[in-house]
């Protein structure tokens, strides 16, 4: 067995099968239980060592031709493996509670896979190509049968697009700076074309008008899936680049890009977010801020920096589950999930309600929940830097604490004989308990990322050296 054959197309084929063979009703347990089972394999079993279990000896072969390409999964790979399908699985899991069809589970771990196979891949631009392969089959998990999309997955489709020719070019560019480091011409051109592509990938200011737009259209379960799967894997691919090429994390002009598009995020996200009357584009402004967060944390010019950028990716994929999982419970009695729908609702769906807030203040960073950690030492590396920085990052993130304080409020606001009820059935309640459990868990004891937070700066060879 080898490892892009068990992490690569095992669950695409699983996903294959689902959509095509079961019904929904089991589309939940098969797709959530096949990512926990591989993300359990990649924790316990190290890849290319040889595990002896009584008489039979296990090993997992790390790479794999398939038409003139490597696929390659090291033993550095396996947190990262664990964290992605342990994360998949949560989102997997909780299709049942929010109502969403077997599309969402298929399609989900097709996307998974084809993400997965982006770091795999040898040579690395190749990567490009197949995160453009997974934005494709977005579009069909966010666009029902038969229906126009509209405005929000249209731009998204445009954006992401335009980001692959950038990257590929600027791949094509990159050869020749290695070649011939001191020309500085084809050095500044590689850069802008590189910083283009990922621009659109990230949705940098001003490109993120999509998400807002988007989180109106379209499913808020299956939008959230996108705001977490593909920036998390665009991280990542961030990353390989910075390794791979000296010149590009020690360019200044590059890293105070990185730095400033961030802090534009930061603070044009969490701004937006305080002036919404729509709870839905409140968690996709909420999203850009965080994303945000990952530039500021990918242009900090300390050796920690890989450290805290998976320190905040791993709680965001329990938040934004959470969080988007709340918000199709509230979708099935206020549709347009403006204020004036969801006024008094705490009193109809109050795990919905409270577990929502839970994620929500998670992304502010309020002490004692999952993001509270990784926005702590956020701060620390921030304040040593730049002061002018700080500020418009506390900023950003008090701009999103008004609006969980006006969320909070709407919400409440129902007549004085209102009386309380419990519309959510049991798996969402379940579900939405875990949740918000974890959210308080990885806040009390951030100890328990440190496994992964050892082991995954390990991925680079050269950052944070």
């Amino acid at each position: 067995m080898t490892a892009p054959i068990l992490w690569i197309v095992a669950p695409f084929v699983v996903g294959v099968f689902v959509l095509f063979f079961l019904r929904d009703r089991f589309s939940a347990w098969i797709g959530g239980t096949t990512s926990a089972v591989l993300a359990l394999i990649a924790l316990v079993i190290p890849i290319d060592t040889a595990l002896l279990i009584g008489s039979v000896s296990i090993k997992i072969s790390p790479a794999i031709q398939f038409f003139g390409r490597s696929f390659e999964l090291n033993t550095a790979d396996g947190p990262l493996l664990a964290m992605i399908y342990g994360l998949a699985a949560v989102w997997f899991f909780g299709t049942e509670a929010s109502g969403t069809a077997n599309r969402f589970v298929s399609l989900g771990l097709m996307i998974v896979a084809l993400l997965t196979a982006s770091i795999a891949v040898e040579p690395f631009l190749y990567a490009a190509l197949l995160l453009e392969v997974a934005v494709m089959l977005v579009i069909p998990l966010l666009v029902p049968p038969y229906q126009k999309p509209g405005r929000g997955v249209v731009r998204f489709l445009i954006y992401q697009t335009l980001a692959m020719p950038f990257i590929l070019f600027s791949g094509w560019m990159l050869a020749g700076v290695e070649s011939s480091p001191g020309d500085l011409g084809t050095t500044i051109q590689a850069g802008t074309m590189l910083g283009l592509g990922f621009a659109f990938l990230f949705a940098v200011f001003p490109l993120y008008n999509w998400i807002p737009s988007l989180m109106e259209e379209s499913s808020p379960y299956a939008t959230g899936f996108l705001l977490w799967a593909l920036p998390t894997f665009t991280v990542i691919f961030a990353l390989g680049f910075l390794d791979r090429y000296t010149w590009l994390r020690t360019t200044p002009q590059i890293v105070n890009a990185m730095l400033f598009s961030g802090v534009f995020m930061v603070a044009s996200g969490g701004i937006f977010a305080a002036l919404q009357r729509h709870i839905g584009r409140i968690l996709g402004f909420a999203a850009v801020a965080e994303a945000g967060l990952l530039l500021l944390a990918l242009g900090l010019q300390t050796n920690s920096f890989v450290e805290i950028a998976f320190l905040t990716l791993i709680p965001r994929g329990l938040e934004l589950s959470v969080w988007a999982l709340a918000l199709s419970i509230i979708k099935q009695k206020a549709y347009s999930l403006r204020f004036n729908e969801i006024q008094g609702l705490a009193r109809k769906y109050p795990a919905a309600v409270t577990s929502l807030l839970f994620a929500h203040l998670s992304v502010t960073g309020f002490p004692l929940l999952a993001g509270f950690p990784s926005r702590l030492a956020l701060w620390q590396e921030l304040a040593a830097q730049s002061l002018a920085v700080s500020f418009w990052v506390f900023l950003g993130l008090f701009g999103l604490l008004t609006a969980a304080v006006r969320t909070l409020a709407v919400f409440v606001m129902a007549e004085a004989d209102a009386k309380w009820e419990w519309n959510e059935t049991w798996a969402q309640t379940a579900m939405l308990g875990i949740g918000a459990g974890g959210l308080f868990l990885l806040g009390l004891f951030p100890q328990a990322m440190q496994p992964f937070l050892a082991s995954l700066p390990t991925l680079f060879e050269h950052l944070g050296q």
